[in-house]
């Protein structure tokens, strides 16, 4: 009775340290959230980070988005923290399995609307006041509406904004669309009723909002974005629960074409032209 009560009394003793040692483990594994929110009503910039209005002869519309993928994010200290000198969070899987560097698509992260996109343990985030965040936009996928011989329609378009993309194949609404070789930015493919069709959009054609331009320029075919915590994000190393960002984004009316029946409706079949698809700016919320 003495040896089984001696046992009881051991058993005790493990268990207050097991849990005590679980408690102590699960204070120190506090985490950064980050995800993703597609916002219509959020105001349009342009390549400056200034209010934009669509262009004469142009028309656009707000594509409702399924999903979108990030290649890189970073946070900045400052305004004139140059690209690549901040604190990288996240770097996606790149390859040269199509000759040059790019994104390799077949490995990327994806992300819904108030969906999360990456969980990073917060020990592994240096300690810092950031002001700023950049984003380096990958792919989006989304529907838009579109005019086909008096009809409305609706289709779904992927669209590659990376600088550079090494895509397989990829499944669009059931339709198969092989590529097997890097495509730049701007490469695209629209299914709809069944059909798919894929494109290059003209270089230049993606809106990449930065309101850093002349402090901290990105590169030309990039699509970093740029927005601005509006209270900054302290990293104090003292966390005791996790902390959440929301990485915003505008897509109000970042779906732009050239109109050729100004009727404010994408009609393809007449000739119109897309000239723009990237999206219209971003603010991080932290939650």
């Amino acid at each position: 009775m003495k040896s089984f009560s001696s046992i009881i009394v051991l058993l005790i003793v493990l268990t207050s340290c097991s849990k005590d040692n679980n408690d102590a483990n699960n204070t120190s594994q506090n985490n950064l959230v980050i995800k993703f929110k597609f916002d219509p009503t959020q105001e349009r910039l342009n390549n400056l980070g200034q209010p934009a209005n669509i262009a004469s002869g142009n028309a656009a519309q707000s594509p409702s988005f399924a999903k979108m993928s990030a290649n890189y994010i970073e946070f900045a200290q400052t305004a004139t923290t140059l690209l690549g000198e901040g604190e990288i969070i996240f770097n996606g899987e790149e390859t040269e399995a199509g000759g040059s560097k790019a994104i390799d698509f077949q490995k990327a992260k994806f992300a819904g609307n108030n969906e999360m996109f990456i969980t990073i343990p917060l020990n592994e985030v240096s300690v810092g006041n950031y002001k700023w965040v950049r984003v380096s936009l990958a792919y989006q996928e989304g529907n838009i509406d579109f005019l086909l011989n008096g009809t409305n329609f609706n289709g779904t378009l992927a669209s590659f904004v990376g600088y550079n993309n090494y895509i397989t194949s990829f499944d669009l609404n059931g339709s198969s669309i092989v590529v097997n070789e890097n495509k730049k930015q701007g490469f695209w493919a629209f299914e709809s009723l069944g059909f798919s069709s894929s494109g290059q959009a003209p270089e230049g054609a993606t809106t990449v909002p930065n309101p850093l331009f002349n402090t901290s320029p990105i590169p030309q075919g990039s699509c970093v974005v740029t927005g601005e915590f509006e209270n900054g994000l302290l990293i104090s190393g003292n966390e005791t629960e996790d902390v959440e960002v929301i990485l915003s984004f505008s897509v109000n009316n970042s779906f732009e074409w050239i109109e050729v029946n100004a009727d404010g409706k994408f009609e393809p079949n007449a000739g119109e032209m897309l000239v723009d698809m990237g999206l219209r700016g971003l603010i991080p919320i932290v939650n």
